[in-house]
């Protein structure tokens, strides 16, 4: 067992900056992160190699901490007590114990179903990006990339660095609010060098607004996109299709310590401090608004964690700045109502327990549907059908399932019998 003053949960920007802050003050902090590197999705391959100005720094600094505590490759398994959690690591299972808790658990993509989307070669837009980041080969491959959101572009050149062609870039909002957005970006003139450098990368690739995926085509492999570019349908041979509509804030451990989750993110003060009590919670977790928002919160969060007083103002300065521009993000990138009814009745909606579209419109809500057909029962415990049905019907899932992650028998066996009973009545 191991107990130390804080943990925190994620390894990403936000966690480490949570990280760095708190362990000035002094205080042992342990980091766990399911990843074998740091730097969660947007800092890829380490933070020591990404282009982002504060993540070298961040990571050198981090790096001479000897009251910092690395867990890798480690996932949280459950509540093995009130202010324990169970951890797996890749050798053991082991309880950690801590005084405060930062949760800096990031988000996941958003995939919506169409027909087809199940087919070998269909990927989601980040997916496909972070399989590139890792070496998989993609030179001379043709690639549609389609959804919605920024992330589109940071995808497309992710791809053709590694000698892609991107074929086409769909994304489903429409040009007068991306002309708005993009007027607005002046705010933060980062963001705006950002988005010219990113777009000034792709001039020779096709950018469609008002466009999205109608269906993928093949038999036993994607062959070719059926797709809606402003108004008219065209259709066009491709190796794969990297779609992606946004991202998901990941509430599940939240939810399982009992913190308030609304409008799919978790509520924290301006202390970055959730409902219950020594928890805290910073970055994509609280709501999605990108890199230098996560940074400001994890620094915040660490502060206060760790009792340190006040955090610096720049960091106060930062986050407000940059909640602003989530706000504008969020309307830019709203989703058209269209892509509600790209199902078929046999579109694969649940795909971990085969359940189509027409399984789920008899069903009221989601604790119906799960009892009914088992969407959502699967091996990624409602992780992807969750956010599509939510977008499909209005469906909030009310529970979560424990283990919240996959583990091995002996980890949970790790555990005793009144831990048992305490996680199953949390659950």
């Amino acid at each position: 067992m191991a107990a130390v003053d804080i943990v925190i949960i994620g390894a990403g920007p936000a966690g480490l900056a949570a990280a760095r802050s708190a362990a000035q003050s002094g205080a042992t902090v342990a980091l766990v992160d399911d990843n074998p590197l740091a730097g969660g999705q947007i800092w890829r391959g380490g933070p020591q190699f990404a282009a982002h100005p504060h993540a070298q720094k961040l990571w050198t600094e981090l790096q001479r901490m000897t009251n910092v505590q690395w867990f890798m490759q480690s996932r949280v398994v459950g509540l093995a007590g009130k202010t324990q959690l169970l951890l797996e690591t890749p050798q053991q299972a082991c309880k950690l114990t801590y005084r405060k808790l930062i949760l800096a658990t990031g988000a996941r993509e958003r995939l919506l179903p169409f027909p087809g989307w199940t087919l070998p070669g269909v990927t989601g837009a980040g997916g496909l990006q972070a399989l590139v980041k890792g070496g998989y080969p993609v030179r001379g491959k043709r690639i549609v990339v389609a959804g919605s959101g920024p992330l589109l572009l940071a995808v497309a050149t992710t791809l053709q660095q590694q000698g892609a062609q991107v074929l086409h870039i769909l994304e489903q909002s429409g040009q007068r609010k991306l002309a708005s957005f993009a007027l607005q970006l002046a705010r933060t003139p980062a963001k705006l060098r950002q988005a010219w450098q990113l777009r000034r990368q792709l001039a020779d690739v096709p950018y469609y607004v008002d466009s999205y995926v109608l269906q993928a085509q093949g038999e036993q492999q994607l062959r070719a996109v059926q797709m809606r570019v402003a108004g008219r349908e065209m259709r066009v041979e491709c190796d794969y299709l990297a779609c992606g509509y946004g991202l998901l804030p990941n509430t599940e451990l939240a939810q399982a310590l009992g913190c308030r989750i609304a409008d799919g993110a978790i509520q924290v003060d301006e202390r970055q401090q959730t409902g219950i009590e020594n928890v805290y919670c910073a970055g994509e977790g609280t709501g999605v608004g990108g890199v230098d928002l996560a940074l400001a919160e994890g620094h915040i969060a660490g502060a206060h964690a760790a009792g340190s007083g006040a955090p610096e103002r720049r960091w106060l300065t930062q986050r407000r700045s940059q909640q602003a521009y989530a706000g504008r993000l969020e309307h830019a990138f709203s989703l058209r109502p269209e892509l509600r009814h790209l199902c078929d009745p046999d579109t694969l909606v649940c795909r971990c327990e085969d359940v189509a579209y027409a399984d789920l419109q008899a069903h009221a809500g989601w604790r119906s549907a799960k009892l009914q057909t088992r969407c959502g029962m699967g091996p990624c415990q409602g992780r992807i059908c969750g956010g599509a049905t939510d977008f499909l019907f209005g469906w909030k899932p009310d529970s979560v399932r424990l283990p919240i992650s996959p583990a091995r028998i002996s980890s949970l066996m790790a555990l005793d019998n009144a831990s048992l009973a305490e996680i199953d009545g949390r659950a």
